[in-house]
């Protein structure tokens, strides 16, 4: 399904909800109860982040997570074998995207990645510090095989560089809220509005906002600016103080608030 997958959750104007989880925290057989369980809740799109050794963009949050992931011996192989039984378990349409750093799917190997993805049932990749300009070589065997590589733009990404990315992306666009790492915020930049203006101006895909987004009442307040909105830290600091249950309460309560606007 891949892309057409990925663009169900956006159509007749819903919001998406779009959650991140840190797959094998605190371990691989957690994150199979909870990804279901955060589906029925109201996800409508789930990234499992693939751990990794040196999350540039992670905040403290999910940097803990990725240690207790790579202690419980995840690798990117696992997940791989996570998102096939996901699939299979769930027999539902949510679209399944990993959020890997490059350097695992490299070592992996870009076209065993691309087809064991395609054949997991997996939909997508966000690889966040693989420049647009060099992810060429991936995105061709993504495309392939019918899977998106979901681009990153940022308030500082120039305008000439916005157009180049938007040419080519696919799935949607994940528009990063503010310059720094992940984790939830008490306040937001303030001139989000014109931010993704100037990206709406440059593409017809569905636009997610996220980094920073920790609450029901934000994304309330954020809900007319995008088309989805990315929540991760939130979910998974719930999950690490009271488990799959209260992880699953926050979705829920964040699912409330999208869909009463």
């Amino acid at each position: 399904m891949g892309k057409e997958r990925l663009a169900v959750p956006f159509e007749n104007g819903c919001k998406a909800l779009i959650i991140y989880v840190c797959a094998g925290d605190p371990s691989l057989e957690v994150t199979a109860e909870l990804v279901p369980a955060l589906a029925d809740a109201g996800a409508d799109i789930i990234e499992l982040g693939v751990p990794f050794s040196d999350p540039v963009a992670d905040g403290p949050v999910i940097q803990a997570a990725g240690q207790r992931a790579l202690a419980s011996g995840t690798t990117l192989a696992r997940v791989l074998d996570l998102t096939a039984a996901l699939r299979a378990k769930m027999k539902m349409g949510t679209p399944l995207v990993l959020m890997s750093y490059y350097n695992p799917i490299l070592c992996y190997g870009l076209a065993d990645f691309g087809k064991e993805l395609a054949a997991a049932g997996g939909d997508g990749v966000i690889v966040p510090d693989l420049p647009w300009e060099e992810a060429g070589p991936l995105q061709k065997i993504l495309e392939g095989k019918g899977l998106a590589l979901i681009p990153l733009v940022a308030p500082t990404t120039p305008e000439g560089r916005l157009r180049r990315i938007a040419s080519r992306a696919a799935g949607f666009i994940y528009c990063v809220s503010l310059t720094g790492v992940t984790g939830a915020r008490e306040e937001l930049p303030p001139d989000l509005l014109s931010y993704m203006e100037r990206v709406r101006r440059v593409t017809s895909l569905p636009l997610a906002l996220g980094f920073g987004i920790g609450s029901p009442g934000q994304l309330k307040h954020l809900a007319p600016l995008g088309d989805g909105f990315v929540v991760g830290s939130a979910v998974v600091q719930a999950l690490a103080e009271g488990g799959v249950a209260r992880a699953a309460a926050l979705v829920k309560a964040m699912r409330e608030a999208l869909d009463s606007i």
